[in-house]
């Protein structure tokens, strides 16, 4: 479960709290941003005691109840930034702005805090996320040119730090939102072979598809290390929203009945070492929390709950339903969250149209099939590409 960031003025009890429901909801794991500008925010060595203690009470709280606590770190301080004058100028510390966004002139100054808080909790911490969404188009917290080349830098002075500060802790790099592997590649390129031990991936779209996707882009670049996928969800802002944070806004019936589908889905990918959704609780601006911004309880809590607490449970099947429309059968019906979904029809045995779509916010469809098919004779089967034929539905007209 993500659970925000650190908070300086936040009390002891609002972190208890936190780590509370973490433990109600079964959480395994919690991940947790540390902006590196609001821990070491005036110069190197220098660590803020406000922000040092919110994060001590997070991993202690975990740590009691068995929770491990995956720290992202990002936001370059003031005088650490790359940035430009312009924006240096303006730059506060404590305080992330537009220049915090750009990775350090010196990526050793970035290495000796991951190492320090790697020191300072050990094998509390389940890992380090090194940065976030380095790819990500608005450049809203990895800014400047030469992305590539400069997260690897980054990545290659992290990992030997961390590692030998403490050698368990994970290190995940990565943090990717794009899923056809354009990014990676350019990493790969780049050097970051064997200064990981696990890939971070953020995919709200289609996150299963995203998921294999970003799994063929490692397995052809001869990298097996494991994927974390430690963003995902929906966001509850159906139907006084129809966008939010990039994403279609759906009900809190459909975003607990998704959250429960994908984890479900998930848990026979050998190959997907964690999911950690997004998130806890609402905030005033978005609304992807199991809790509202009031800490009520929306139908995603007890779904959420249930799916850790039966992983290998069963998934909403795909259903299909035939009807003559005029000159076309209209093929419609529902299916699961995550992944493209293909209809095929025959006639006598015979392939005769096939049909790649994706399911609306709601998780249904309706295709009406070309009238050259006729409106008799038809057998149609539809199926999920990560659920595959075995679980297909199928029906003649």
């Amino acid at each position: 479960m993500n659970i925000g960031g650190v908070e300086r003025k936040a009390t002891p009890g609002a972190v208890d709290r936190t780590i509370a429901l973490a433990r109600q909801l079964r959480a395994r794991l919690v991940r947790l941003e540390v902006p590196w500008s609001a821990l070491e925010p005036g110069a190197p060595n220098q660590i803020e005691p406000r922000a040092l203690a919110y994060v001590d009470r997070v991993v202690e709280d975990a740590a009691a109840d068995g929770i491990g606590v995956i720290v992202m770190i990002q936001s370059t301080p003031c005088w650490a930034s790359s940035a430009p004058a312009s924006l240096l100028s303006r730059c506060q510390p404590g305080r992330e702005g537009q220049a915090s966004a750009w990775p350090p002139a010196q990526p050793a100054d970035f290495a000796a805090f991951c190492a320090y808080l790697a020191q300072r909790y050990g094998t509390r911490l389940a890992a380090i996320e090194i940065w976030n969404e380095p790819d990500q188009v608005n450049e809203a917290y990895f800014a400047g040119p030469n992305k590539a080349a400069r997260y690897a830098a980054l990545l290659r002075a992290a990992y030997p730090a961390i590692k030998q500060a403490s050698p368990q802790v994970a290190v995940l790099a990565g943090s990717l939102v794009g899923s056809n592997g354009a990014f990676l590649r350019a990493l790969y390129a780049a050097g970051i072979k064997g200064y990981y031990d696990g890939l971070a991936v953020h995919f709200y779209h289609l996150t299963l598809a995203s998921v294999r996707s970003i799994h063929e882009v490692q397995l052809a670049n001869g990298d097996a290390t494991p994927l974390w996928l430690d963003e995902f969800g929906w966001s509850s802002c159906w139907p006084g929203q129809r966008i939010q944070q990039e994403q279609a806004c759906v009900t809190s019936q459909t975003q607990g009945a998704n959250i429960a589908t994908t984890f479900r889905a998930l848990s026979g990918a050998t190959y997907v070492a964690a999911a950690v959704l997004y998130k806890l609780q609402d905030s005033s601006a978005e609304d992807f929390g199991v809790l509202s911004a009031s800490g009520a309880r929306k139908p995603a809590f007890a779904a959420f709950a249930d799916a850790l607490l039966a992983p290998f449970g069963s998934v909403n099947p795909v259903t299909l339903s035939l009807r003559r429309r005029g000159a076309h059968v209209l093929a419609s019906g529902s299916g699961p969250v995550g992944d493209f979904i293909q209809l095929e029809a025959f006639r006598g045995g015979v392939l005769r149209y096939r049909a790649l779509f994706t399911l609306d916010r709601f998780n249904r469809y309706a295709i009406a099939l070309p009238s050259a098919l006729g409106t008799r004779g038809l057998q149609v089967r539809v199926f999920q590409f990560w659920a595959g034929l075995r679980r297909d539905a199928h029906e003649s007209i």
